[in-house]
């Protein structure tokens, strides 16, 4: 859990940076308190949750050099396959079915949704608060299984 709070804590301080970069560049961003505090749930909760899947990448390769390789074959198709650079509704149908079971695609939705003025959902927020605790919860189950297996 230690793993999950640091990157809680990296990710609060990027979301300061982004922040302040949409003000220099005068981009409409929510102010909302209560958006704020949902920003910040989403972002440590998202932290958490690619980090314990990073752990369990870890536990799995059992060496250095084998988790940096698996990693970035990884975090790449993660990144293509959400709504990140493009919306869904333009990916091919094979994509869109990766995409719907992405959790970056649900933190990318909310975070949207939240940070600008008159954004809006594909998803709903709660669908995706829920989609993001629920892999968190799974992730955890999974890293709480296997990472004993390597302390042996």
């Amino acid at each position: 859990m230690g793993k999950a709070l640091s990157a809680g804590v990296r990710a609060i301080s990027q979301a300061v940076i982004i922040y302040l970069l949409s003000l220099l560049l005068s981009v409409h961003l929510s102010w909302s308190p209560v958006n704020m505090i949902e920003i910040l749930f989403i972002v440590i909760i998202s932290a958490a949750l690619f980090s314990t899947f990073s752990l369990i990448i870890a536990c799995i390769v059992k060496t250095r050099e084998r988790f940096m390789g698996i990693g970035q074959v990884l975090t790449m198709p993660l990144f293509f396959a959400s709504n990140a650079i493009y919306p869904i509704s333009i990916m091919p149908d094979w994509l869109k079915a990766i995409a719907h079971f992405n959790p970056l695609t649900y933190e990318v939705d909310a975070l949207r949704t939240l940070m600008i003025s008159g954004g809006t959902s594909l998803y709903g927020l709660n669908f995706d608060f829920a989609f993001l605790i629920i892999s968190m919860i799974v992730l955890t189950v999974i890293a709480a299984i296997v990472y004993p297996s390597i302390a042996r």
